[in-house]
């Protein structure tokens, strides 16, 4: 059975009770301490690579019009599939701030994409309540399909609009992307409950299930929570349960997900020493990879292919299709394939491991899997699989997640957004303890 992220969502509907954090502030520290490596000469440019493939995806993937980006494309680039999906034009906005940053294309190109992009959403995609649907034509932002309203992805847009109106002096980038921001009316997608419903489509209207655990929504409830114009109250954040998992000696704030739900609100809200009544949020995250790559490790007995230089499972595509699989604990039909996104997108916290994957990969030569956008989604080393396509939010985090390692550049311009200290004050973030070292 092969399911999309959206189907596999559906069935996280059950969480368990909160326990006490394990660990103390001294453990955690030193954790970080071991997670976290200076780059050599030879890592900065790995992951000047990565970023470089990654821009020319966000670039030549896109209708350069409308500036929305292509779901998916050929590896090797000339796809003419017209599905896009907004959540990959959220990591794309932020993927040319990071561009302009390191001049891999002209400074006046790529602001110039930037200004009609926003431009566009802001006074021509369709929307609803503010909402754009999921999936859409990248030439024209009409709904794809009968793809849903999803707030998740909504917000993922968001981060990269409030990225390019804090890096971008350009008034009209600015305004545009205000006007974004502040027209979403985020109660109306609470459905009159507290916590986020799943999705809405014109046909059936809200879903029955909710956002009502922990996962890669915590960007969703801040940009919610920080809105001038359509807030929704503190308590929401206090209503999503926050189960927890044991595995390995790592215990850690989840749900039984595959590894991207501790990585992509990450890639924009830096949480670094900050943490709120429940947990620290990227203690958490480093944690989690921590216990998926002793995961990987452990299913080497059945997969021969996962080592301690080459681990990482997460959403992706298989030789049946998309599948969302992942662990601890085991999710999917998991058959020996490995994702390089599981790694880069761990980079910012375990970047001695990551890096260790990421240049294992890069020196893979049983099968091309590196091509003209970087490493492709997923293959398999023991039957020879690799998929054909890039998806666009894989490159779009291990892009960003790159960049945050060599510069924390995607946090420090995100954070600068006057919203977000607000939302977390809120949401009863404080600086977090630390022992003393």
């Amino acid at each position: 059975m092969t399911w999309t992220r959206r189907e596999f969502v559906r069935t996280l509907l059950a969480g368990a009770a909160a326990l006490p954090l394990a660990g103390s502030a001294a453990a955690s520290d030193a954790l970080l301490r071991r997670s976290v490596v200076p780059l050599s000469r030879e890592d900065i440019a790995l992951l000047d690579e990565l970023e470089r493939a990654g821009f020319e995806f966000f670039w030549n993937e896109t209708d350069p019009s409308t500036g929305l980006v292509r779901d998916r494309a050929n590896a090797d680039g000339g796809d003419t599939r017209p599905r896009g999906s907004i959540a990959a034009a959220g990591f794309g906005l932020t993927a040319l701030c990071i561009g302009h940053l390191r001049q891999y294309r002209s400074r006046d190109e790529i602001e110039a994409r930037v200004r009609d992009t926003l431009s566009f959403l802001a006074h021509e995609a369709p929307h609803v309540r503010g909402f754009f649907y999921h999936f859409i034509n990248i030439e024209s932002g009409e709904r794809f399909g009968v793809s849903e309203l999803s707030p998740i992805d909504m917000a993922i847009l968001l981060c990269g609009v409030l990225t390019c109106r804090q890096y971008f002096a350009d008034p009209g980038i600015r305004r545009d992307a205000t006007e974004i921001y502040q027209r979403v009316d985020w109660p109306w997608a609470l459905n009159g409950g507290n916590t986020f419903a799943l999705d809405w489509v014109p046909e059936l209207g809200f879903s029955a299930l909710r956002w009502d655990s922990y996962c890669e929504s915590m960007m969703l409830y801040l940009l919610a929570m920080g809105s001038p114009t359509h807030p929704i109250p503190g308590e929401c954040w206090h209503a999503i349960r926050r189960p927890w998992i044991t595995y390995g000696g790592y215990k850690f704030i989840s749900t039984p997900a595959p590894l991207f739900i501790h990585q992509f609100s990450h890639a924009w809200v830096d949480f670094r020493n900050k943490r709120d009544d429940y947990t620290d949020y990227f203690v958490n995250s480093v944690l989690a990879s921590q216990a998926h790559r002793k995961f990987c490790e452990e299913l080497s007995e059945k997969f021969p292919c996962y080592t301690k230089e080459l681990w990482g499972i997460t959403a992706s595509d298989s030789s049946s299709g998309y599948v969302v699989w992942g662990g601890p604990p085991q999710q999917g039909p998991i058959d020996g394939t490995i994702v390089p996104a599981a790694a880069a997108g761990s980079l910012a916290f375990i970047s001695r491991e990551a890096l260790t994957v990421l240049r294992t990969l890069r020196a893979y030569d049983t099968k091309p899997i590196w091509k003209r956008y970087g490493f492709v989604d997923a293959f398999n080393p023991l039957t020879g699989w690799a998929s054909p396509d890039v998806l666009g939010i894989d490159v779009g985090i291990s892009t960003l997640m790159a960049e945050n390692l060599r510069s924390q550049f995607v946090w420090n311009t995100f954070m600068n957004n006057r919203e977000l200290p607000l939302a977390m004050a809120r949401a009863g973030f404080r600086p977090a303890r630390r022992a003393r070292t």
